[in-house]
């Protein structure tokens, strides 16, 4: 059974209201045999340290203060969330711990990591029993009983079998974060903020499939969103930035926490507990992600220098002032980057080989891919020499450049530092494949459309895909002179190398917009997919592939937080799917869709009246260029049966494309043979039109050629693409010639159904709704 293990830190439970949001998401998002790891709530390790020093400084009264303060959080979080006998039960076993410590401070027995460890004792044990309130099955575990170490190593094998026996399938486990024991049983803790840490070991050691980081942030940003409003976040980063990020001090992920997913295939992601609907950032491995760029900034720090820094000390001071500290070497010399307040303790820790070179200081560091750095170093000194910033030291590293100033960089300087040696990734590569009509407009209509985009992305159009050909030009295409450089620099190409070109492009999101109508074409999307392309289809073929082939494609596009648009392969530029999304996501329950998908259809059966033979109308709209060169092609209706199967599954039903029964608007001997023999023998096809015409007006109705898709009570899914007498006075019945219609039954639409008319092809208007679907990926990806 798969596996999930969910972190939640201090701020996600931070008041009885945040334990509430916490309890729902684990409801939407687990099941059992989860774990959730949790922090202490709020600032209480904050606290207990307090509660700590009072010991240390023999100050009675502080101690008591402190005591208090912690008990007070802790009451008003059971009083808010509990009653009856689990509130009095919490209570009392809440009031023996605190009369414990108490006396431990009288006898002079307090232990520093047994006193810090009570705060996640106190999250997992409130969690779980409010959880367990809520009718689900919950447990906390103290990480004391899974996690052991000796002489300050981890003893993996033996934590692994025992966190493989004491974590089921049979409940939701809340096990503590922070802490652990040695092998004489006495608390440790793991450092601070070891949580992310206790998290990502478990994962390890239960072989989990993926680890949720929730936080207060919704995922990884270039630089910190509070201060810079134009702050990207990314769908993806590297393990290797987010480790020098953690190293560098970043706050939303932390020292340690990746190390134990080197070597696995555990996904980690990182998201919000304040917008749990948000999507996060995915930390990957090597080769899945281009490396990003980031500013992170340093609040008071000392700068130390430190004579044969020994291997494992960085390690041990870190746990001593419980914080991440960052080391590197300039000169020859080790140098330690330490928060001002624990400065003291360090140097204790190392005399007499440490002493303080830079006091008091701010700054912040530029994270980028190596190739980089060298120039924006250099740019960044400019910047801080044009804002008359006076820098204390500086180091240029391999994939860092760290800045070291006398006073804090505000919002402003960060935003102008963040806008020239970030913004670049807010770039996006656009590759079309299919320049024929509808493409042709499209390219036309994107130099106002990017114009429009342009405040949150820059928009490069860099490739032109035909059949056998393809232009490439990674700094972007002159959309005025597009159609010239075709004619001068389009070269023939195999999909070798058109995937070569794609992963060359240095660009933090790729899309390939697909105006083919070619099923070859849609075969490669899963291709696209393992090298970061977002996709945007006007294709009809991938959305009608093979229900195991879609549903991996679909699988894969989430695994690498890649989106999938295709709005304009049914109606056009008609808001089909977003009416489907909008219904569904408000609650509503679809129960038929009926219409007109096809517009050549709909001009043919509009148009007939019996003056003249139905053939003859076939003929003249094949010579106003409505239908495809073979017109069988539309009278077969299978153009119609794939966008059936594509609303359906817009709706989330499992269907494939020959469940859906089809009737063709011809007779079945005169789809075999030439178009000469369709020609020759075509007043069949009269005498079939004029039969069910005539059949319809009996009736008072007219003939359309409709599909029709209807979801029973019981699930059962009824789908047909074929001939319809519809009842004069209906909508699809005085349709427009061209237009194409849905009807839409729902829950709440199901007298008065909700009706989408208007053109449904034309590549004016389909070229206008790819756009909106290239409008709708960069507001997903802002």
């Amino acid at each position: 059974m798969a596996k999930v293990v969910h972190k939640f830190g201090g701020s996600s439970l931070s008041s009885a209201e945040r334990y509430q949001a916490v309890a729902k998401i684990i409801l939407e998002q687990c099941q059992l045999g989860d774990s959730v790891v949790v922090s202490a709530a709020g600032k209480t390790t904050n606290t207990l340290v307090k509660l700590w020093q009072s010991f240390e400084q023999q100050d009675v009264r502080a101690f008591n203060d402190v005591l208090l303060q912690v008990e007070n959080h802790q009451r008003e979080l059971i009083d808010a969330l509990f009653t009856g006998d689990r509130h009095a039960a919490l209570l009392k076993q809440l009031v023996n711990e605190l009369q414990a410590l108490a006396q431990a401070r009288e006898a002079r027995t307090l232990h520093y990591a047994s006193l810090l460890a009570h705060g996640e004792l106190w999250s997992a044990r409130v969690l779980a029993n409010y959880l367990s309130s809520q009718g689900i099955e919950a447990r906390d575990i103290d990480a004391r009983k899974l996690f052991v170490q000796q002489d300050g190593v981890l003893l993996h094998a033996l934590n692994k079998e025992v966190c493989y026996s004491a974590i089921g399938d049979n409940a939701v486990h809340i096990v503590t974060g922070f802490i652990a024991a040695d092998s004489q049983g006495e608390t440790v803790t793991l450092g601070r903020n070891g949580s992310d840490y206790s998290a990502t070991l478990l994962a390890n050691y239960i072989d989990a499939t993926q680890v949720s980081i929730w936080t207060d942030t919704i995922g990884v940003f270039s630089t910190d969103p509070r201060k810079v409003s134009s702050a990207i976040k990314y769908a993806k980063v590297c393990r290797s930035q987010a480790e020098l990020l953690a190293r560098l001090g970043n706050p939303v992920l932390h020292a340690k926490t990746l190390s134990p997913l080197k070597g696995t295939d555990i996904k980690l992601q990182v998201r919000s507990s304040f917008d749990s609907d948000a999507l996060g950032t995915e930390i990957v491995k090597a080769g899945y992600s281009k490396e990003k760029r980031f500013i992170t900034t340093f609040g008071q720090l000392d700068l130390l220098r430190v004579e044969k820094l020994n291997s494992g000390e960085v390690k041990q001071l870190s746990q001593l002032i419980q914080h991440s500290i960052h080391h590197f070497i300039k000169g020859g010399e080790a140098h330690l980057l330490v928060p001002s307040e624990f400065s003291h303790l360090v140097i204790n820790a190392l005399e007499p080989r440490a002493n303080i070179i830079e006091s008091q200081v701010q700054g912040f560091a530029v994270v980028a891919p190596s190739q980089d750095i060298a120039g924006l170093h250099q740019q960044a000194l400019e910047l801080l020499g044009d804002n008359a910033i006076v820098t204390r030291f500086v180091l240029q590293a391999q994939n860092y450049s760290l800045v070291l100033t006398d006073q804090s960089i505000d919002s402003d300087v960060l935003a102008v530092l963040h806008e020239r040696l970030v913004n670049k990734g807010r770039e996006l590569a656009v590759i079309v494949a299919g320049v024929g009509n509808v493409g042709e407009v499209f390219i036309e209509q994107c130099n106002d459309q990017f114009d429009k985009l342009s405040e949150h992305f820059d928009l490069k159009l860099v490739g032109l895909l035909r059949s056998k050909q393809m232009l490439f030009c990674p700094s972007g295409l002159n959309l005025a002179q597009w159609q010239q450089q075709w004619q001068n620099e389009a070269i023939e190409y195999n999909e070798a190398e058109l995937f070569t070109r794609i992963k060359e492009l240095d660009y933090e999101h790729k899309v390939i917009i697909d105006i083919t109508a070619s099923e070859r074409f849609s075969e490669l999307y899963p291709q696209f997919v393992e090298h970061d392309c977002h996709l945007i289809s006007a294709n009809k073929y991938a959305g009608t592939a093979k229900h195991n082939w879609y549903t991996q494609l679909r699988q894969k596009l989430q695994e690498r937080n890649l989106l999938w648009r295709y709005n304009t392969s049914v109606g056009a530029g008609l808001p089909v799917n977003f009416a489907l999304a909008d219904l569904q996501n408000s609650g509503d329950e679809i129960v038929r869709i009926e219409g007109v998908f096809s517009g050549t259809l709909s001009w043919l059966c509009s148009r007939y009246d019996g003056s003249e033979a139905f053939s003859e109308l076939v003929l003249g709209a094949q010579a106003l260029g409505f239908t495809e060169p073979d017109p069988r092609e539309d009278l077969s209706g299978r153009d119609m049966q794939r966008k059936l199967l594509i609303l359906a599954r817009e709706l989330g039903i499992e269907l494939e494309l020959d469940e859906i029964e089809l009737e063709p608007l011809m007779p079945d001997n005169l789809a075999q043979g030439s178009w000469l023999q369709f020609l020759e023998n075509r007043q069949q096809l009269d005498d079939f039109y004029a039969e069910h015409d005539a059949k319809a007006r009996e009736n008072d109705a007219v003939l359309r050629y409709t599909g029709a898709l209807e979801i029973a009570n019981n699930g059962h899914v009824c789908a047909k693409v074929g001939v319809a007498h519809v009842p004069n006075g209906a909508a699809i019945a005085n349709l427009t010639p061209s237009d194409n219609i849905f009807v839409i039954h729902t829950k709440w639409y199901e007298q008065n159904p909700l009706v989408i008319q208007g053109p449904g092809a034309g590549k004016e208007v389909t070229a206008a709704g790819i756009h909106s679907d290239l409008f709708w990926l960069t507001q997903n990806l802002k």
